[in-house]
């Protein structure tokens, strides 16, 4: 049975599927367009949704052994996802990407969200979570402190015409 069959306003959290691509796709492109206008501007976040959310990026992600995707179901529906995968050997798992809707912010799904990529962590032998977050995010930095994490070091990465990724590292020991 697939995890969409039963809908319920019950939060669940399952793995993303193939089959799950373009509403994570529609989902992801709402999150960014309406939250990193103002950050990064339109012209990179289409950029960077091209870049990072294609199909076939997607499809290879999903193939992977050492990433993960997770899907946060409400009433059946996919109102946010989390990816991570395994960097550093097995000393540390990285957060790549943690959203959720605006209309089902500050209601707790972050942390649990949040509360699954540690458990994979730790399962996984790692005993710290490393994320990127753009310096300008400054309420998903105030979450992320809220949650653990401490910021280590800054950084500006060029991700190419023209457009760089200005964030801080931040770190959470989990074990």
């Amino acid at each position: 049975m697939n995890s969409k069959e039963v809908a319920s306003d019950v939060p669940k959290i399952s793995s993303v599927g193939m089959d799950d691509i373009d509403e994570m796709r529609t989902l992801a492109s709402e999150i960014w367009h309406r939250h990193y206008a103002d950050i990064i501007g339109t012209a990179q976040i289409d950029y960077m949704l091209a870049q990072r959310y294609s199909p076939d990026v997607l499809c290879a992600e999903l193939m992977r052994n050492d990433l993960w995707w997770d899907q946060l179901l409400i009433a059946g529906c996919m109102r946010g996802f989390a990816s991570y995968f395994l960097n550093a050997g097995a000393a540390g798992m990285k957060l790549d990407k943690l959203y959720i809707h605006h209309e089902q912010q500050r209601k707790g799904y972050g942390r649990l969200m949040l509360t699954r990529v540690e458990t994979v962590a730790r399962r996984n032998s790692s005993r710290r979570l490393t994320l990127a977050v753009n310096k300008k995010n400054h309420g998903a930095i105030a979450a992320y402190e809220k949650y653990g994490f401490r910021t280590v070091d800054a950084v500006v990465k060029d991700i190419g015409d023209g457009f760089v990724m200005d964030d801080y590292i931040m770190v959470k020991q989990i074990g």
